[in-house]
């Protein structure tokens, strides 16, 4: 995310990250030389160049691929709409780092079950159908947060509140998804729970800070993790990072140290990145 405000910041804009540290195991689990291999192989079987989507939690690397190659960037939010785009353009879809999350698109997207495909990081293409008629190709990566969540946790809550409404991200797997109310982004999760009232009971599958945060914002609603999972990378940062961030700011407005862990992208890295969060944006706007 700081490399993604990196790359659309205005001259003279400078952009920090509290903990270098905090990183998304999810994002390491591909590069852009990974990506660009996937995409070799795909362009040797499709009649179609398969054209990128790929997640906001990337790298810039890979981002700055997904412009080169007339893709865009998508959020959990605004994926399904984001890879309709391409599809009714007539182009087959890779989509990466989230399997899950591009399952369940997929499947809100109504794409045979034959016409997916999943790709390995061992670059193995795995599906039910031919691939030289794939429509959707999803890279094999996974956040840990969410792959914690089972139908079992969903069945589990209902037993414990009968009524409970039970809502979960999208980077769960497809049956837990399934097996939920609903499924949404983070932003969709909390206007859920906004709108659902006073008195609503709510089992979130989700990170467990996050759930927190919305009970204690919503102490009139009953809200409990559909199970407790943590990001660790997240909670790196905190108020001790940021304090030494905004230190460091003032240290250095007086001429007194450098900026601590300034984010700088490559020139080149951020001209292409920058199409392709654009391209979403624009997507996302209906400007295209």
């Amino acid at each position: 995310m700081a490399e993604s405000a990196a790359i659309l910041a205005s001259p003279g804009q400078t952009v920090m990250i509290p903990d270098t540290d905090a990183g998304c195991p999810m994002a390491d689990m591909i590069s852009a030389v990974d990506a660009r291999a996937a995409l070799a192989a795909l362009d040797g079987i499709l009649a179609a160049p398969a054209v990128p989507v790929t997640y906001m939690n990337s790298y810039a690397d890979m981002k700055a691929l997904t412009g080169e190659r007339g893709g865009a960037v998508c959020t959990s939010g605004n994926a399904v709409k984001v890879m309709r785009h391409f599809l009714d353009a007539g182009r087959p879809v890779f989509f990466s780092p989230d399997c899950n999350l591009g399952i369940n698109c997929s499947r809100a997207l109504g794409v045979a079950h034959d016409r997916i495909f999943r790709i390995g990081r061992n670059g193995s293409i795995k599906g039910p159908g031919d691939p030289s008629r794939g429509l959707i190709f999803l890279w094999d990566g996974y956040c840990h947060v969410h792959t914690r969540f089972t139908p079992g946790d969903v069945a589990a809550a209902r037993t414990r509140v009968p009524g409970i409404t039970v809502i979960v991200h999208p980077e769960c797997d497809c049956a837990v998804v399934e097996a939920a109310d609903l499924s949404g982004s983070t932003e969709g999760i909390y206007e859920a729970v906004r709108e659902g009232g006073p008195g609503s009971a709510w089992a979130i599958g989700t990170e467990a800070n996050f759930v927190t945060r919305l009970a204690s914002e919503f102490p009139d609603r009953g809200i409990t993790p559909l199970r407790t999972s943590f990001c660790m990378n997240m909670a790196k940062t905190d108020l001790g990072t940021l304090e030494a961030s905004i230190s460091s700011i003032t240290r250095h407005e007086t001429g007194g140290s450098f900026l601590l862990h300034e984010i700088r992208v490559p020139p080149a890295e951020r001209r292409d990145a920058a199409t392709s969060l654009r391209l979403m944006m624009d997507i996302t706007e209906g400007r295209v």
